[in-house]
């Protein structure tokens, strides 16, 4: 058999170079059998492209392994011996190819080489595939169910009667539908689908199409057949068996939207079902298209007389993301689709919320329109973050969702002005690249920067250019540019004239816009702009530059941002706007003018830098008359000079008289901005154990707060906006040991044991009261004991927190640390590790518990993955000293073959190093402005 390969090779080299094209040569790439692999590049060759997949998955949820098949039509661009396509961890038993009218080309059994490393495999045909012609590849195969968040994998959970239940559900999402079928696992390659799945009777199958037909095939197995799929790509297909309970509901379109959850949780499913219909309807209705599935289910209807229950929204009990767009079969984790009214919070139905229409954003952002490649992630997530916002102003405006943007564009620039960010649109080649690229730069910068061009399009522009941008690509791929070239459309004067979304070419002239070339500086290059401003009369002197928090080797002056600046003065009521294509430039005012704000409500994404006139004017301003800013305005003052203190662009004495004016704020969103500063810089000094600034700082706090601290009911009264301030400042209240805090809390927490959980506390200060309760013996095991047996995730969620914020060490590193995967499930040990690192008495616990279990760590997470970053970040940014931070490299080195290729060690080492510079540059003047203050 090996010799015929190697004269096969021989034969195909002859005849069809296209197998390999690569500078390697091939015998560098060997297959696990030690023959040649004929395909050396990480990506798959373009000259073999599937057409349509018809899929038999049969689960058995009993031994937790899988079989199925697939046949696969493919369509060949170039004569070819050789199909390659990705596979990882199955056992292939049989691999064929047929002609069109599905006969064998070669009688005999076709070999398959494994190449492990690219996770693709190669199957041979005697016989030369020839362009032009139709042929099917057909595979048998079979695995156990993962034990991971990722493929074809095993979830479980409890009823309240202690029994164990398992179902078997897919996340594909990026490069993991090859764990479940050997497919062609690429963006690029979109396919229909037609899926049958096998089952016992007391289960559920589901997929990404409405149901067909049920089979019984006999054995006591059905075979459920859906309908055929639209074109989609690989990491969109989905599957699950289960036995989970639904709710169902029709939009005013007669789409049905189905929730799926555990039995017991069944109640849980009615908000979301509510957001989804609300959601579904004004996405149809912005983005002028109807759900994308909807057309087929129309005529599925129109024949066939039977409703489409199409999307499908469903809870998985072990989820490691927030949730997955899978087309028309979006899943979730509890916490994300689950509202209980009696224990959920606020802040809980946001998020909820949130996740619901970023999911359903997806279904138009990333399914109907997907990137080519993975390099473009954002066009798919940046999207759909930033449409969360759009569509929970519209349909939600009581929640406030505008609050939470600011804190996203915040968080977006933390990252982003660290050296070791990245642009928008980065490579990606290998399966933890790609991981990587779904971070706080694709998703929360992608959306900042699609928000400060729709302030620069206007609403209407940007909402008619992407509409012409999902038309033009629907069923199909799109790149960075593709975006741009649709949202600038050049007209005729008369459509100009007559209304038309559009720049008409002399307006385009006139004003110099060139949106393809102005949206390169902010997708193809790291970083964020520093605009710095200096006044003198009525000219400002503008000059940008790129902000960096901690100084490099290569100059930040070599980057260039072509920025729409918009500023207000003293003398204005409107907002003034000027694009700033150059590194400086000159601005004349109408007038002389008292205080200069730029970045009008945040809505750039830049810092700005005032010179010494310009800070103490806006300070000055905050004193007398802050509500002359927006609370917008006012919340991104607070957050510019503490993010340039920590640059060393300005001293830290402005930025704390700059906040002194907070005692009038009564705006939740610059207040928690200024409290949340405070406060960090409270946790970061306590853990450096320097006890007299620790002493003095949260004096301070409970001081200066005191009165938003007393003035808060524990209820769950009021707006959104006043219950998330409730929950934030009683919680740093408690945390800093205040007594009246502390009285109340314990008085809840013992009113609530002795009811044994009878009485529901108010949502919103619940995890206040449970942490409390947890800092004695007896109230520490109470929360264990009904961590156990809530069958609420979000409930659980607050006692993990809880639980994990006692002063006992032994209690984290024993019982919290010790426990994972039998009564605290595997998906929450990352937040369960950050938990326990955040809290001073158990951050080196945390960081010893990774170093520790490492390898079972990127077992259960994959490199790159969400999970293992957030391990990384959540215990490395803890640390603050030089000694903690030549530990920290000393680890990573001694890993470097695992992690040589992870950006996140540099995020969390550069934050380490920022943290370091932040205490040398600022302990002294802390310590010196409190005693001043508080004498």
């Amino acid at each position: 058999m090996h010799l015929l390969l190697v004269i096969l090779f021989f034969l195909e080299a002859q005849f069809c170079v296209q197998s390999s094209d690569s500078s390697s040569p091939a015998g560098e790439n060997l297959a696990t059998n030690g023959l040649p692999f004929p395909w050396s590049k990480v990506r798959l060759p373009s000259y073999i492209v599937p057409v349509h997949y018809h899929l038999l998955i049969h689960p058995n949820l009993t031994t937790l392994r899988f079989n199925g098949s697939v046949k696969i039509e493919i369509d060949v661009k170039n004569n070819t011996n050789w199909v390659v396509l990705h596979s990882k961890n199955l056992k292939i038993f049989t691999a064929t190819v047929l002609d069109e009218h599905e006969a064998h080309l070669s009688d005999k059994v076709l070999s398959v080489l494994e190449y492990p490393s690219h996770e693709q495999i190669a199957i041979f045909s005697p016989k030369i595939l020839t362009s032009g012609e139709k042929y099917f590849l057909y595979l048998e195969f079979g695995a156990p169910l993962s034990d991971g968040f990722y493929g074809f994998y095993k979830s479980t959970y409890k009823t309240k009667a202690g029994e164990t239940r398992v179902l078997a559900s897919t996340h594909f999402e990026p490069t993991s539908a090859r764990m479940a079928l050997p497919c062609f696992d690429e963006p690029i390659f979109k396919a229909n689908y037609t899926v049958r799945i096998r089952r016992g009777p007391s289960h559920i199958a589901l997929s990404n199409m409405p149901l067909e037909q049920t089979v019984e095939i006999g054995n006591g197995l059905f075979e459920d057949q859906f309908e055929v799929s639209v074109r989609m790509s690989s990491y969109l297909l989905a599957f699950i068996v289960c036995d989970l309970r639904s709710v169902s509901g029709m939009t005013a379109t007669g789409i049905n939207i189905t929730i799926y959850a555990v039995p017991e949780k069944w109640h849980q499913t009615h908000y979301a079902l509510e957001a989804a219909l609300r959601l579904l309807e004004f996405y149809e209705q912005y983005f002028n298209i109807l759900y994308p599935l909807y057309m087929m289910c129309f005529w599925i209807f129109k024949l066939l007389f039977i409703l489409c229950c199409v999307p499908d929204l469903i809870a998985i009990p072990d989820f490691q993301a927030g949730a997955m767009e899978n087309w028309g079969l979006t899943t979730y984790r509890e916490t994300s689709l689950l509202y209980d009214p009696d224990i959920s919070s606020a802040s809980d139905k946001l998020w909820v919320t949130m996740v619901i229409g970023h999911e359903l954003a997806h279904q138009w952002f990333g399914n109907l329109v997907t990137m080519e490649w993975w390099n473009d992630i954002w066009l798919n997530e940046g999207f759909a973050r930033y449409m969360e916002f759009v569509s929970l102003e519209a349909v939600y405006p009581e929640l406030k969702v505008e609050d939470h943007f600011l804190d996203t564009c915040f968080g977006a620039i933390g990252r982003d002005s660290l050296n070791s960010s990245r642009p928008i649109s980065s490579l990606a080649e290998n399966p933890a690249q790609i991981e990587e690229m779904f971070d706080t730069v694709s998703y929360d910068k992608g959306a900042c920067i699609l928000h400060m061009l729709r302030n620069f399009l206007t609403n209407e522009g940007f909402q008619s250019g992407i509409i012409r941008y999902l038309r033009r690509f629907k069923y199909s791929n799109a790149r960075n540019e593709d975006l741009w070239d649709s949202l600038i459309k050049t007209c005729s004067e008369e459509e100009f004239t007559a209304g038309e979304y559009c720049y008409s070419s002399t307006q385009a002239t006139k004003n110099h816009i060139d949106l393809k070339k102005m949206m390169y500086t902010w997708t193809l290059q790291k970083g964020i702009p520093l605009i710095t401003v200096k006044r003198q009369g009525r000219k400002l002197y503008i000059g940008q530059e790129r902000f960096l928090k901690i100084v490099l080797p290569d100059d930040p002056s070599c980057y260039l941002w072509h920025i729409p600046l918009t500023y207000k003065t003293s003398h204005s009521d409107y907002e003034m706007k000027h694009i700033l294509t150059t590194k400086s430039d000159v601005l004349t005012l109408d007038e002389e003018v008292d205080w200069v704000k730029l970045n009008s409500d945040m809505n750039g994404y830049y810092i700005v830098h005032y010179d010494e006139e310009g800070w103490n004017a806006l300070t000055e301003l905050l004193r007398i008359n802050h509500t002359a800013l927006s609370f917008k305005d006012r919340a991104s003052l607070i957050h510019n000079a503490f993010q340039l203190v920590t640059a060393g662009r300005l001293s830290l004495n402005r930025a704390l008289d700059l906040i002194g004016y907070l005692k009038s704020e009564t705006h939740n969103v610059p207040l928690l901005q200024g409290l949340g500063y405070l406060q960090s810089f409270y946790k970061m000094i306590e853990k450096r154990n320097i006890a007299d600034i620790t002493h003095n700082l949260k004096t301070y706090i409970l001081q200066y707060f005191r009165d938003v601290i007393d003035k808060q009911s524990w209820s769950d009264d009021g707006m959104v906006s006043d219950r998330r301030l409730r929950e934030e400042v009683l919680s740093l209240a408690c945390d800093f040991d205040y007594p009246p805090c502390l009285e109340k809390a314990k008085h809840l927490y013992n009113s609530w044991v002795e009811s044994n959980g009878a009485i529901s506390l108010p949502t919103d200060v619940s995890e206040t009261v449970y942490m409390v309760g947890a800092q004695d013996d007896s109230g520490w095991a109470y929360l264990l004991e009904k961590y156990g047996v809530s069958m609420c995730e979000t409930e659980k969620s607050k006692f993990l927190s809880a639980l994990a914020s006692s002063k006992d060490s032994e209690k984290l590193s024993r019982y919290i640390l010790g426990i994972n995967g039998t009564l605290i499930k595997t998906q929450n040990l990352p937040s369960l590790i950050y938990l326990v690192a955040k809290n001073p008495v158990g951050h080196f616990l945390a960081w010893d518990f990774v170093k520790k279990h490492w390898d079972e760590l990127v077992e259960k997470f994959p490199l790159g993955s969400f999970g293992i970053r957030n391990i990384i970040v959540g215990t490395v940014t803890q640390f603050s000293s030089t000694e903690e931070l030549r530990e920290v490299e000393d680890f990573f080195k001694s890993i470097t073959e695992q992690v040589s290729e992870l950006r996140v060690i540099q995020v969390a080492t550069e934050n380490v190093e920022k943290n370091i510079m932040w205490l040398s540059r600022n302990l002294e003047t802390m310590r010196t402005w409190l005693q001043q203050r508080l004498n």
